[in-house]
């Protein structure tokens, strides 16, 4: 049966597997802190709090063991993937890779001035957190910023590279946090990115990007334990 033109525009409803919605819901848990790194995930537990069977949560765990978020050590379980300082290091260098690489499609594209908005709008969130410059919302208020700038960019690969390394960024965000007394510097450092991309200054913006990015790694680092 031949179906109609006008819809021939909608795509078709993809229905999730129930090991995808519990992976889904298992990376929130790590990247919001409500699993830190170095925790065991014990099967048994997880799924009576879940209400679901092994199988499928199972499959959602090794989806996170392949993913690098999960570890498993011989005769003790599973546990969240500790921030050791090489991890945290090279984390940190692939999103320098994928965020200045954005920033040069965004300002190349013309798209600088409707990026910016979109920037200043996630700056502005933060703004209004600073009285808990270390809280969970101002870490979201964060990522936020830095999604929007990879989106700006439209470039499928980009965003699906960055996505992989989102859960960690907020678990380094989370480390980082102790080490904001306030909120100012966290929001002068985004705000000067958002102006430089409004200004179609490139080499400004990339710096101050890569500058900032050095900011957050050292700040890990100093989280000392905490990663």
């Amino acid at each position: 049966m031949t179906e109609p033109d006008h819809l021939a525009g909608l795509d078709p409803v993809v229905q999730e597997s129930t090991p995808a919605i519990i992976a889904r819901g298992l990376r929130r848990a790590i990247s919001d802190g409500t699993f830190a790194p170095g925790d065991q995930l014990g099967e048994a537990a997880l799924a009576r709090t879940l209400g679901v069977s092994r199988g499928p949560l199972r499959e959602a765990m090794q989806r996170l063991t392949q993913e690098g978020l999960l570890v498993s050590h011989r005769n003790r379980g599973l546990f969240v993937a500790e921030l050791t300082t090489e991890a945290v290091a090279d984390m940190y260098l692939l999103r320098t890779t994928i965020e200045t690489a954005a920033l040069q499609r965004v300002l190349e594209s013309g798209a600088g001035s409707r990026t910016a908005d979109q920037l200043d709008s996630a700056v502005d969130a933060m703004a209004a957190l600073a009285s808990e410059p270390r809280s969970a919302a101002m870490v979201a208020a964060d990522l936020d910023f830095h999604h929007a700038l990879v989106e700006a960019a439209r470039s499928p690969r980009l965003s699906r590279v960055h996505e992989t390394v989102l859960v960690e960024t907020s678990m380094c965000l989370h480390a980082m946090s102790a080490t904001y007394s306030d909120a100012d510097s966290r929001l002068s450092e985004h705000r000067a990115i958002a102006d430089a991309v409004r200004a179609g200054d490139a080499a400004r913006a990339t710096s101050l990007l890569v500058e900032h990015m050095q900011d957050g790694l050292a700040r890990v680092r100093a989280a000392g334990p905490a990663i």
